[in-house]
């Protein structure tokens, strides 16, 4: 599946259909064109005329039709789709917190630059912002507007969050009320910290967020004099079955984000329901060229 805002192809392999029966129409006609040993046994005069009669038969307007139609088929077969009107109510179904610990000032820079790659390449769903040091707090309910999301970073400091310390457990935790709150059954939390204050708690909440068939991927930054938490990171995202990388392959992240959305929406009844497939319209239309073909054949 290829969507593109509110439109989307379901079954875009279908695509290549068209350019492979092309290719394969020109190898059978170079094929043909292939004279062998004709040419010893006929006359040159005699074999040019026959050429030319056989060319005629080949290139008729009927074959012009019928490759249209293989067109219209196969761009019918990929599943053009709008989404359709009561498709808003099943986008919190998947949607995506991204948790970030703003508990040591130096490592804002890189938590901020690291959440607005997030945002920009996780792919198009309802995205909300969650920030945590001592406790955690919702910046932004979920929202399709990733504008303001960015531009809400900028305004995180070390005073956004009043109180002292590392507790990524009550920020996975509260991001588990969050997702359950609107009814998400396969929601990602994306998790951005050095690693400070992973402890038990932490390993718990991430079992239960994958219980509850969510995602825990997690990003490490760098800490205090370049100190990271990976090991720690990485235990928590495989809890949490997901992935961990480090800041400056944070694309990688958004990346498995954006693909496990696309995976469920792929779903049958999930895709029915969000999606209104107009392929068959233009099944009709593909139609009607080979229809006019027939008659033409007939008369």
């Amino acid at each position: 599946m290829i969507s593109f805002g509110s439109f989307a192809l379901l079954r875009p392999l279908w695509l290549l259909a068209p350019p492979a029966l092309l290719l394969l129409l020109r190898v059978s006609q170079r094929r043909d064109a292939s004279l062998g040993d004709w040419p010893r046994a006929f006359d040159a005069p005699l074999l040019a005329v026959l050429l030319r009669r056989q060319g005629g038969a080949r290139e008729t307007p009927r074959d012009g039709a019928v490759y249209w139609s293989v067109v219209l088929i196969a761009l019918a077969l990929s599943g053009p789709a709008v989404r359709s009107a009561n498709g808003g109510q099943f986008r919190n179904l998947d949607a995506a917190l991204i948790v970030l610990d703003v508990s040591r000032s130096e490592n804002l820079p890189q938590v901020t630059a690291t959440a607005q790659l997030i945002l920009e390449n996780s792919g198009a769903r309802q995205k909300g912002l969650v920030l945590y040091a001592g406790d955690a707090y919702l910046a932004s309910p979920l929202t399709d507007d990733g504008g303001a999301l960015e531009a809400l970073l900028f305004a995180v400091d070390d005073k956004t969050v009043p109180d002292g310390g590392a507790r990524p457990d009550r920020a996975l935790r509260f991001a588990r009320g969050v997702l359950r709150d609107v009814g998400a059954l396969s929601g990602d939390v994306a998790l951005v910290s050095d690693g400070g204050g992973v402890d038990a708690r932490a390993h718990a909440e991430a079992v239960t967020l994958a219980a509850e068939g969510h995602a825990l991927n997690t990003v490490v930054v760098s800490g205090p004099a370049g100190a990271t938490g990976r090991a720690e990171m990485a235990a928590l995202a495989a809890d949490g079955h997901g992935v961990t990388e480090d800041a400056a392959r944070a694309a990688t992240v958004a990346l498995a984000i954006a693909n496990r959305r696309i995976a469920r929406v792929e779903q049958g009844a999930r895709r029915a329901l969000e999606w209104r497939d107009y392929g068959r319209l233009l099944l009709l239309l593909a139609a009607a060229p080979l229809l006019l073909t027939l008659r033409g054949a007939r008369s």
